[in-house]
């Protein structure tokens, strides 16, 4: 019996108690499902569906290239994940305090001391020798330091959520700025063409206009669309170049390769995304992870601080041998040791400990607030993002058909000119039309790949990306 109650204290002694409070995820501010289009009504399934991996995401091997080009290179990423290990190191450094210190320390001196100090006739020469073992523990009764332990741990799981939100959002950013980048050169190459079917037009009203056939205000017009068209032609050439800078800058080199075309209707370089999703898939997005690990690290230093208020006991011993002589250090007799328990227990600090509590307490109601807006903030991109899938397929299509009859309208009109039924205001409103429809069928396609590329994004970038 009294082997077992022995057992009991010392297990008391070694691990102590906690003061941290127990820890409860706050309720989500949000509803529990998104809102559905009827298209999707049918598809609902309201299990947690793994989104793809970037790999299995991204069809195009040019821009899956680039990405882990940006993954390998990228400035941001680096100092993210050096960050990781940073916050990883002290955590280790306090989980060190929850083990008992062992120093060993070996040293000696020889000292002459004057006759006139030791009351002879002679100077003294004394020599003193020692070789020892100390161990130093502070038993951890009221949890502070395991507190301290956990609080620690915590912020280092935040880094890492914070650096796996920093490759979400580069995989995103390089996607984006590529794409942006496969547009603009799009739209350059679609200016290109335009500019000569407008300088064909020059050609054929000047010629006209010199037998008398055209009038100057045509002429003008036609010169007009000419030099609209150029200088169209030099805001996208600067364009493109500064999609390129910007993909060099994220992807840490220069860009070895041209963009692939844009691809047409029908066909896409990016996977469905599943629809039907619960909320709850929010809670494993990166930057809300991290915003709960702030909020689990400060309700672990409220218990610290809690703590504090309690004695402190540390065990300090040390055990060695001492001799006068180098030789003799070790002989029998030399040993010697001491041990010295101490206890602290703070009586009057004016205020100090408690304010440090209702800091603590404070910190964690701030954590509360940022978690829930992050839950709030994704909510809403999620949100967002599903509203526009079925919306931009839609807007596509309608924007195709325009073009397939801007075409019809600018050969039907060009026909007519040339033949001289109608005159060449129709022809150039066909042309314009026919440059203005091509534009924002590029557009339109850009800004739906862009929205599915933030759509994975604001799902937290796919689970087995982060099971890998």
């Amino acid at each position: 019996m009294k082997h077992a109650l022995s057992v009991s204290l010392l297990m008391l002694v070694l691990t102590g108690c906690s003061l941290m409070p127990d820890y409860e995820r706050p309720v989500s501010p949000v509803a529990s499902s998104w809102l559905q289009s009827e298209a999707d009504d049918a598809a609902i399934d309201n299990a947690m569906i793994p989104t793809p991996s970037w790999h299995s995401f991204f069809h195009e091997p040019q821009l899956r290239d680039l990405i882990a080009v940006a993954l390998e290179n990228n400035r941001d990423l680096r100092v993210a994940a050096l960050n990781a290990q940073a916050t990883r190191a002290l955590y280790r450094v306090q989980r060190a305090e929850r083990l008992p210190s062992v120093s060993a320390e070996a040293g000696g001196s020889r000292t002459r001391t004057p006759y006139d100090f030791n009351g002879t006739t002679q100077n003294g020469i004394t020599s003193q020798y020692s070789a020892t073992l100390g161990v130093a523990w502070e038993l951890d009764l009221f949890g502070r330091v395991g507190s301290l332990q956990q609080q620690a741990l915590e912020e280092y799981l935040a880094t890492e959520a914070a650096q796996q939100s920093v490759k979400i959002s580069l995989i995103a950013s390089v996607a984006n700025t590529y794409l942006l980048w496969q547009a603009d050169s799009a739209l350059l190459q679609a200016t290109r063409d335009t500019l000569d079917t407008f300088e064909d037009s020059l050609r054929l009203t000047q010629r006209s206009f010199d037998v008398g056939i055209a009038s100057s205000l045509e002429l003008t017009q036609a010169r007009t669309a000419v030099e609209t068209a150029r200088s169209s032609l030099a805001a996208y050439t600067r364009r493109v170049g500064e999609d390129r800078n910007a993909l060099d800058l994220l992807l840490g080199q220069h860009v070895p390769v041209s963009p692939a075309k844009q691809p047409q209707q029908g066909t896409s370089v990016l996977s469905a995304l599943p629809i039907g999703l619960s909320s709850d898939v929010l809670l494993q997005r990166p930057d809300i992870l991290q915003a709960e690990y702030q909020l689990r690290g400060a309700s672990a230093n409220i218990g610290a601080a809690r703590a504090a208020f309690f004695p402190s006991i540390s065990l300090t011993a040390n055990a060695g041998s001492a001799s006068g002589q180098l030789s003799g250090l070790f002989d029998s007799g030399s040993e010697y040791w001491n041990f010295s328990p101490s206890i602290s227990l703070p009586i009057f600090s004016a205020g100090r400990l408690q304010a440090n509590l209702d800091y603590a307490e404070l910190i964690r109601d701030v954590r509360i607030a940022e978690y829930d807006r992050a839950i709030q903030i994704g909510f809403s991109e999620v949100a967002d993002g599903l509203a526009a899938r079925q919306t931009y397929v839609d807007q596509v299509a309608a924007q195709q058909s325009l073009l397939d009859a801007s075409e019809d309208y600018f050969q039907i009109a060009e026909r007519r000119y040339r033949s001289g039924v109608d005159s060449y205001l129709t022809l150039l409103d066909a042309q314009r039309q026919l440059f203005s429809a091509r534009q924002q069928l590029i557009t339109d396609r850009l800004n739906q790949t862009t929205s599915e590329v933030d759509l994975f994004r604001a799902l937290g970038g796919g689970w087995s990306n982060q099971a890998e």
